[in-house]
């Protein structure tokens, strides 16, 4: 096309490819325009044997064909067409012709700025509300995430429309530091991809000299910046909408006045012409948490001169900045925009320095949705659904923004956290004896679903060691609220109806024990439920007989079988063979019948055709090993298997973590039995990839092993599964 000068005939770059932006492996967006008199079918001839040529060439190609009108309209139409055009460029042919197209579509885009801006605004929600914000999401999208590279683009489109100005240049470093990790992200992942998934991570942080929580943290902030800047881009619009005919007096607009120091003009929150910051430091938290009930942003000139001035005394906070922090953190959903807006400006750390050391960081767990940071205020917003719960909702509150707290600091984040979540508390105005309580909290805010998830729960023994943790009932309703508001803020798999049951389970259980209405353990516990009666222990017809039931998400799956070594390994495997994911088994025998109880994910289950695919591995006509063999696929992860250190348990708890596989179970099982030991109940749990499961294992006599066959078990079940 060199030759298609004033022709009316162009290709032209739009998109990325239009603003020199491509990555290695970026789509190549082209637009092959042209005036409107030519012959719409040469055009056709000519972008055919373009396109093809190109695509032999192997070039990512994502081409168009239009008219000058058309492109008109469409861009009239449709906003991404018209943002599209944005950073048009030549790149062979009759340049004219892509000068006519920009400036016909840019006419019409400032033209219709504010109708076209309020559906790019709608469609911004929406791609925010699938791909969340690139500070805060566990997994970010450098493009899709609020504060990516759309949002990059987005804000040279609402430059373009003059209504407002935009920071030119500081949207571009922010931009180019993105492209930069994109360009190795697609490198090092060998594809287009904008997800920034942790394994690449390393890699990626490598080229650039950094590591990896550097790279993290630096990505994630530079998200940060560009969210600010869309979001000061918006309210300027907004601004530019707001009434000419407001009240003005003497000295100015007439702002409403809230409370002391505090206003509103605008649909902002502002500082009053009275208001002292440098020395009123609760005014901070006046302004915070009326801008947080009324649901209005703070102003930027006013969180700039409270982070100027505002400095913090020595010794707790006085009663009344202490209830102005409560409020805040009290406001539910509405805390979240404010929290991060006084962040943003830098004054959070002032009165909150341990903040520092969670602000942006990733989550090291894979069920976590969000950052430590973000997560943290999540759990706060849920702790205002749940505060009739409990006897104080103002521990709670501070218990859940404290609870991860440690994960700033080396060591384990629980009991690192504990005297930071005290200190801090009692530095926000409280007594000794609730801050103790906040620092309780934090320290074993994760016992209840840790030993809901990965101990029988049944077992008089497990309720009776958790007890001894829990001071009292009022504790343990805050301790029950804060492991609900952090599962609910973690993932919806963190609070699945299977977590939920058993963590409410131990709860209940917990709670009769602390009112001595249940009896003290004994040592005949079998491991089957006291509230699921024994099936039929008679020699089944037929040698199996079994029975499903619906069991919150999942089902219950008895069955009966004659007793031998190894037959639950057997099942076990039978069960993964029919496709069902295990959550928990129990066994118990009688004479020569063993029963077992399994607790699968599925449900609706056919019973009769379950029993059909389990009977052929009972009678060997199916071979486990081949179909189950345990392979780890990464090299480099080792399995861990422990013998946990329990307290007056009558089993022995082995607890195997190592890659979630199909045959893990099985494996773990046959080994087991192997050693001519017996599984009493089984209790599965998988994050992420990783299965975190514990077996009650017992000898002959249905006891714990003693300390020399704990440790052969677990070099076993270790060598079975390297």
């Amino acid at each position: 096309m060199a030759g298609d000068v004033e022709t009316g005939l162009a290709l032209a770059a739009i998109g990325g490819y239009g603003r020199s932006q491509l990555s290695p492996h970026s789509d190549v967006d082209v637009v092959l325009v042209h005036s409107d008199h030519l012959d719409p079918a040469d055009v056709d001839a000519r972008a055919a044997d373009l396109w093809g040529r190109l695509w032999e060439a192997n070039v990512p190609l994502d081409p168009a064909v239009r008219s000058l009108d058309e492109m008109e309209r469409l861009a009239a139409a449709d906003h991404r067409v018209a943002i599209g055009v944005v950073d048009a460029r030549c790149v062979a042919g009759d340049a004219a012709a892509v000068v006519a197209m920009r400036s016909t579509v840019m006419a019409g885009w400032r033209r219709d700025a504010r109708r076209q801006l309020a559906a790019v605004r709608t469609d911004r929600d929406a791609r925010l509300e699938r791909s969340g914000q690139l500070a805060y999401e566990a997994v970010p999208d450098l493009k899709a995430s609020g504060g990516g590279l759309r949002d990059a683009v987005l804000l040279r489109a609402i430059a373009a429309t003059w209504l407002v100005d935009v920071p030119a240049r500081e949207v571009a470093q922010l931009t180019a530091d993105l492209l930069d990790v994109r360009d190795l992200l697609h490198e090092v992942a060998g594809k287009r991809t904008d997800k920034l998934v942790p394994e690449l991570v390393p890699d990626i942080a490598a080229r650039l000299d950094l590591s990896p929580t550097d790279l993290d943290v630096h990505v994630r902030d530079v998200g940060r910046r560009l969210d600010h800047l869309t979001a000061r881009a918006w309210r300027r619009l907004d601004e530019t909408d707001r009434n000419p005919y407001r009240s003005i007096g003497s000295r100015g607009p007439v702002i409403e006045r809230i409370v002391s120091g505090v206003g509103v003009l605008d649909g902002e929150i502002v500082l009053t012409a009275d208001a002292t910051p440098r020395t009123d430091p609760e005014l901070l938290f006046r302004v915070a948490a009326t801008a947080a009930r009324r649901n209005l942003p703070i102003n930027q000139a006013s969180l700039d001169r409270m982070a100027r001035e505002i400095s913090w005394p020595e010794g707790p906070l006085p009663a009344t900045t202490h209830r102005w922090l409560i409020d805040l953190l009290s406001a539910g959903r509405r805390l979240v925009p404010v929290w991060l807006q006084l962040d943003f400006a830098g004054l959070v750390d002032p009165f909150f320095p341990e903040w520092a050391g969670i602000r942006l960081r990733g989550s090291s767990s894979p069920i976590h949705r969000f950052t430590v940071d973000r997560h943290s205020l999540e759990a706060v917003v849920n702790a205002d659904e749940l505060n009739r719960d409990v006897a104080r909702p103002d521990v709670l509150a501070v218990a859940c923004l404290l609870h991860d707290i440690g994960k700033g600091a080396p060591g384990d984040h629980s009991e690192v956290g504990e005297p930071m979540a005290e200190a801090v508390a009692r530095r926000w105005g409280f007594g000794d004896h609730d801050a103790e309580t906040i620092g309780w909290l934090v320290r074993r805010h994760l016992l209840l679903p840790t030993i809901a998830t990965r101990r029988d729960i049944e077992d008089p023994v497990t309720v009776t060691n958790v007890a001894e943790f829990v001071p009292d009932e009022d504790a343990l309703d805050l301790l029950s609220a804060l492991t609900a508001c952090d599962a609910r803020a973690t993932s919806a798999s963190a609070w699945s109806d299977w977590r939920r049951s058993l963590v409410e389970g131990l709860a209940g259980k917990v709670r009769a024990r602390l009112r001595g209405t249940t009896p003290p353990p004994s040592d005949d516990y079998a491991g089957w439920p006291a509230h699921v009666p024994l099936p039929d222990l008679t020699v089944p017809d037929a040698d199996l007989r079994l029975t499903a039931t619906a069991h919150h998400d999942g089902s219950l799956v008895t069955i009966v079988v004659p007793d031998r070594q190894g037959v639950l390994a057997d099942l076990a495997g039978a069960l993964t063979v029919a496709g069902l994911d295990i959550r928990s088994c129990r066994s118990i025998t009688a004479d020569d019948v063993a029963a077992s109880l399994w607790e699968v994910t599925r449900a609706p289950i056919d019973a009769t055709a379950l029993a059909e695919r389990i009977r052929p591995v009972l009678q060997g006509r199916q071979d486990l090993a081949q179909r189950l063999a345990y392979r780890l696929e990464r090299d480099e992860y080792e399995p861990r298997i422990a013998v946990l250190d329990t307290h007056e348990q009558s089993a022995t708890l082995l607890q195997v973590r190592t890659l979630d596989r199909r045959g893990l179970v099985w494996t773990v099982c046959r080994t087991i039995s192997a050693l001519g030991h017996h599984i009493r109940s089984a209790h599965l749990s998988t994050y992420g990839d990783e299965a975190r499961d514990v077996f009650y294992v017992t000898d002959d006599d249905g006891a714990a092993l003693d300390d020399d066959a704990a440790q052969v078990l677990r070099t076993a079940v270790s060598d079975a599964l390297a």
